[in-house]
């Protein structure tokens, strides 16, 4: 054989070589249907910012990775936001307080499944001196009356949250509209942000707000803030996971969404939700919900 056709042997021979089947997977990743591949795969929980705040998040998302393969991207803003978020198809699962908001969420078609999830309370904090005297409110709605009265620095939530709903069902109880009283933000202070730095700025200020009690516990060694008024029924906390559908949104993983709240949901999850903060609080931050 020539010496030209041996170089085309060669050359074909090679060719062969590199067009078999071929892993469209990122480098290093495993072939589809391995647990490797199930590594590549991310959702986007968008989520009220407590799980987040509180560390719950961080104890239970590596043992859903562990379990499923699949990533959890966390964007934490508050209830109202993160429905919209969801609305435009940025996120495949949804933790979130605000039930009429969730309920108007799964009736317009974009989520497919929720379940509830745990609960806390909202409770009243502010400075120590309590110059409102909401420590002897009989009520959340006298609570915020004594606030109002004494003109004392109140910050809301002012973000759409759970939170702010419950706060504006409050004031609605008590007879009063706290922006009409106080147009020029005075002493009703709008902060636009989530819990952890509401209270943040609250300690700031010393003044009043509205929180859920799981962030207040799991922030209270860095504030000089007192629990002040506490266990109005009125208060009751409620969190549910919501899957998004992909009919409205194709582009988004609905079946790892399933598993996601499948694992939130599970007896072996909701005893560690239930237990989740007692080591160091003395107490739970969550209830898990039946």
């Amino acid at each position: 054989m020539s010496s030209l056709g041996r170089i085309f042997i060669a050359l074909t021979s090679s060719l062969a070589l590199g067009c078999g089947p071929q892993d469209s997977s990122p480098t290093g990743a495993a072939p589809q249907g391995s647990a490797g591949a199930a590594a590549a795969t991310t959702i986007t929980l968008q989520t009220t910012t407590s799980p987040r705040d509180t560390g719950l998040l961080d104890m239970l998302l590596p043992l859903f990775r562990a379990e499923s393969g699949v990533e959890v991207k966390v964007v934490a803003v508050g209830s109202g936001q993160a429905l919209e978020n969801a609305r435009r198809g940025d996120g495949e699962v949804i933790i979130a307080h605000s039930p009429e908001a969730e309920e108007a969420f799964v009736a317009e078609g974009y989520g497919v499944v929720r379940k509830p999830l745990m609960e806390n309370d909202f409770v009243f904090v502010g400075p120590p001196s309590d110059p409102a005297g909401v420590k002897s409110a009989r009520s959340a709605a006298e609570a915020l009356r004594k606030i109002a009265e004494k003109k004392a620095v109140f910050v809301s939530r002012g973000d759409e949250s759970g939170t702010h709903v419950k706060e504006r069902a409050l004031w609605k109880a008590a007879g009063l509209d706290p922006a009409a009283a106080d147009p020029s933000g005075a002493w009703y202070v709008r902060a636009g942000l989530g819990m952890a730095a509401a209270l943040r700025m609250s300690d700031e200020k010393q003044a009043y707000t509205l929180t859920d009690r799981g962030t207040y516990l799991s922030q209270q060694a860095k504030l000089k803030l007192d629990l002040l008024y506490q266990g109005d029924p009125a208060l009751v906390n409620r969190y549910s996971v919501i899957v998004v559908g992909a009919a409205k949104h194709p582009g988004l993983n609905e079946a790892a969404a399933r598993k996601f709240a499948d694992f939130l949901t599970t007896p072996e999850t909701k005893k560690r939700i239930g237990t989740f903060g007692v080591d160091k609080y003395g107490e739970p931050l969550f209830k898990p919900r039946d």
